[in-house]
């Protein structure tokens, strides 16, 4: 069942679900959510069995404010909370020590969390409702199938798990692409992986370099969205320079079939395409690529293209969280 999520009922009817143990499809600016209650594990296991998620791979828990981190957190570096006054409400997750007696659940038994505070109204109105009730934060993945396209509107949330479930429609998220996540158990800031917030703007607003995690000897804690296949439509993703594509549409002509483009300029110019190419426009700035990303591919999806070919954006900061999902998405 769909709610809207700008009316106050709508919000009280999701905090009493929420308190059944229920879930819940939650708005954010990145993607939306399957939510839970952080500290309730019963509910939190609802989300890793909804989505075939395995049960030690972490989720990321939403709190209303920076004051919410001290709940889940044991500790806070220096560089996190600047982090968090530079970022927050924003598309930021910072990965931090966590306290042994809360959410052990959500963190998938790690000693680690995730901790985000999203700038969507309806998100941020939910969880300030939430914490006047008790609850201290929400366990929140992307609302879909484990390792496919996440959702950016309610929509897709109910056609991927259907109309039974709760969501509050909050509109088509603004980002369109999963949080940055920065590990900041190890003394300096860690990417684990992109987003809108570029490592740029991370190592200006801490004054430290942000490190890659596989320059580390020890291993990065486990995150949300980090596993080499992930965010897959059912159809397979090819990425390649234009002038590749071009040269492979000309070599197929009218032969080909069955296939979606999405690339900054239309490739089939003179090279006489059937209708068996569905061709989407890629933008030419990150961010508006990042907004339309996992749209383009849910679209293509339900057009019943078997493969789905990607122009490779441009080998730029801007554009590395997009870059990693198509990356992703290809493996």
């Amino acid at each position: 069942m769909r709610l809207d999520g700008a009316l106050p009922q709508s919000i009280a009817q999701a905090v009493e679900a929420l308190q059944r143990g229920d879930l819940l499809g939650l708005p954010t600016e990145t993607v939306y959510g399957l939510a839970a209650d952080a500290c309730n594990a019963q509910a939190v296991a609802k989300i890793f069995t909804t989505k075939g998620r395995p049960a030690d791979h972490p989720l990321i828990v939403h709190v209303a404010s920076a004051e919410g981190v001290s709940a889940f957190a044991a500790e806070v570096p220096d560089f996190a909370n600047r982090l968090m006054a530079a970022f927050w409400p924003g598309p930021l997750t910072l990965i931090l020590p966590r306290r042994p007696e809360i959410g052990a659940a959500a963190a998938g038994g790690q000693n680690s969390i995730g901790l985000r505070c999203p700038a969507h109204p309806v998100a941020h109105a939910l969880l300030a409702a939430c914490a006047a009730q008790g609850m201290a934060g929400l366990a929140a993945p992307s609302a879909n199938l484990f390792g496919r396209v996440s959702p950016t509107t309610a929509a897709h949330v109910q056609s991927e798990l259907g109309p039974d479930l709760l969501v509050l429609d909050g509109g088509a998220c603004e980002v369109g692409i999963e949080s940055t996540i920065i590990d900041c158990t190890r003394g300096a800031p860690v990417l684990l992986r992109p987003g809108q917030i570029t490592r740029t703007q991370i190592e200006a607003a801490c004054a430290m370099t942000v490190l890659d995690k596989d320059a580390l000897q020890a291993p990065a804690p486990r995150a949300s969205g980090t596993l080499e296949s992930h965010y897959a439509p059912r159809a397979k993703v090819r990425l390649m320079s234009a002038s590749d594509m071009t040269a492979k549409l000309q070599a197929l002509g009218p032969h080909a079939n069955n296939l979606g483009v999405w690339s900054a300029l239309r490739p089939d110019a003179g090279a006489g395409l059937g209708a068996g190419v569905v061709w989407r426009a890629q933008p030419t700035t990150a961010e508006q690529a990042a907004h339309e990303l996992f749209t383009v591919l849910r679209d293509l999806d339900a057009r019943g293209v078997l493969q789905i070919w990607v122009q490779q954006p441009p080998d730029t900061p801007e554009w590395e969280g997009v870059r990693d999902r198509l990356q992703r998405a290809a493996a």
